[in-house]
């Protein structure tokens, strides 16, 4: 069995970084937070405040990554700093929901906005009814672009990696294109009076506003969510120890930049009756067509499948390494483990992968696979930085190891801890089937150890 190979240099990891994140959510969530808070101001200021708390997470994993420079991310960090369990109930956590439900709600994403252009990939198109299941044309697409992507990562890591760069490079430069067509073609004084008025954006700061902005801040944290998904693969990048911290902090602080500047063009182009009442909740569709017409939306829906196809593409990449490090630990297939001597892949991590993918695309809807994920992963994100206190007495400090200062890990914990406190309490529908999955990792943990023991024992 071969192990992984250190071919990815810093551009790479920037690349994944910034992929990862930038999926179809900017494009889409503006439309909801603006319904949800009926404020250009507290629309703008969620965006500010979900970069905040991104940066935040990106610099205390550029700590993690540092001390503990090995493939598997925040599995491996869980399972160093607390227990072998908590890190396989996340590596459990992450199969089920975290990543693969995030895959799953971004490809069906890429196909809704390529339906935009070809009519016959759509929600509408059914292909088999069986009761009350209904399998469309736009599920079956979704289907075909992750069993692409996986054959393209399962071919190599440099395969995987110059599709990532290519993606990231070209949806980077259409977001800057857009921002620049915002400024010298959409840019509209009434709109900005109308928008930021006193009378528009009188705040009662309250419980209240305090409960309208953790639960309406969950889909701006969506969109930057996967920020950490370069720790995955750290095995396979040059100089980990330098480099993922560096990547981590140029390509969250890259997406976060992009993303307020793109907030800012539709609150400077667009009143917030329309930006709330965008078609299919595509502001940027609505951006483009107010300001050129019909003809843009083709342009836009490209774009954002771009988008998509590039954000899938670096989340397939990363997430196999983690389910192929769990193997190696002996409390997952132990299939899951080869690497293909040729390609120098966990290959049958990645169809693995595939298949829960598929399976989640086929179940459910793009709404219900993001509520899926989001309170999860919080969760982990929060107690794997909560970490850091206890992961500094584990590892003494030493000249190479980069570290943030004190109050960095505890903001983020005590704003993601608020946040999940209001999803408990406002929006259960967020909370009960993510913790329940999480809480199904308890017997299978017992009964993956189970196996191990009796497995050593022969």
């Amino acid at each position: 069995m071969s192990e992984l190979k250190r071919t990815l240099d810093l551009k790479d990891a920037i690349s994944i970084v910034a992929g990862s994140m930038i999926g179809s959510g900017i494009f889409i969530v503006s439309s909801h937070i603006a319904r949800d808070t009926n404020s250009a101001l507290l629309l703008i200021l969620i965006w500010i405040l979900a970069g905040f708390i991104t940066m935040l997470g990106a610099l205390s994993y550029g700590e993690l990554s540092s001390t503990i420079p090995t493939e598997g991310g925040q599995y491996i960090y869980l399972k160093k700093i607390f227990s072998k369990k908590l890190a396989f109930i996340y590596g459990w956590t992450l199969f089920l929901v975290i990543q693969t439900g995030t895959l799953a709600a971004v490809n069906i994403g890429l196909s809704k906005f390529l339906g935009l252009i070809f009519p016959s990939i759509s929600s509408s198109v059914k292909l088999i009814e069986i009761g009350n299941y209904c399998l469309t044309a736009q599920q079956l697409f979704a289907v075909f672009a992750v069993l692409i992507i996986t054959f393209i990562n399962s071919r190599g890591i440099k395969e995987g990696v110059l599709v990532q760069n290519i993606f990231t490079l070209t949806k980077v430069i259409s977001i800057v294109a857009i921002i620049i067509v915002g400024i010298f073609f959409g840019f509209n004084i009434e709109t900005i009076i109308s928008n930021f008025s006193f009378s528009h954006n009188h705040i009662n700061w309250n419980f209240d506003t305090l409960k309208i902005i953790s639960t309406s801040i969950v889909g701006a944290l969506f969109a930057s969510i996967t920020w950490n998904n370069v720790t995955f693969i750290t095995s396979e990048i040059k100089k980990p120890e330098k480099n993922i911290k560096k990547a981590l902090f140029v390509g969250t602080m890259l997406v976060i930049s992009l993303y307020f500047l793109l907030n800012m063009i539709y609150l400077t182009s667009l009143p917030l009756d329309l930006i709330k009442t965008s078609p299919e909740d595509i502001v940027v569709a609505q951006l483009m067509q107010t300001i050129f017409g019909s003809k843009a939306l083709k342009i836009i829906a490209v774009i954002i499948a771009i988008s998509a196809f590039g954000c899938a593409n670096g989340m397939i990449l990363t997430g196999s390494r983690v389910y192929y490090k769990m193997a190696k630990d002996r409390v997952f297939f132990r299939s899951l483990a080869y690497i293909n001597r040729k390609t120098k892949v966990p290959q049958n991590s990645l169809w693995l992968q595939c298949f829960w993918i598929c399976v989640l695309i086929m179940w459910g809807n793009y709404a219900q696979l993001l509520d899926y994920v989001i309170y999860s992963s919080i969760i982990f994100y929060a107690i794997t930085i909560w970490g850091i206190y206890k992961m500094r007495k584990i590892y003494p400090k030493t000249q190479d190891v980069y570290q943030v200062p004190n109050w960095v890990p505890m903001t983020f914990v005590i704003l993601s801890s608020i946040i999940i406190i209001s999803l408990t309490i406002f929006k259960p529908i967020y909370t009960v089937p993510g913790l329940l999955i999480t809480l199904l990792g308890l017997p299978v943990y017992k009964h993956w150890n189970k196996k191990k023991r009796i497995n050593l024992r022969g």
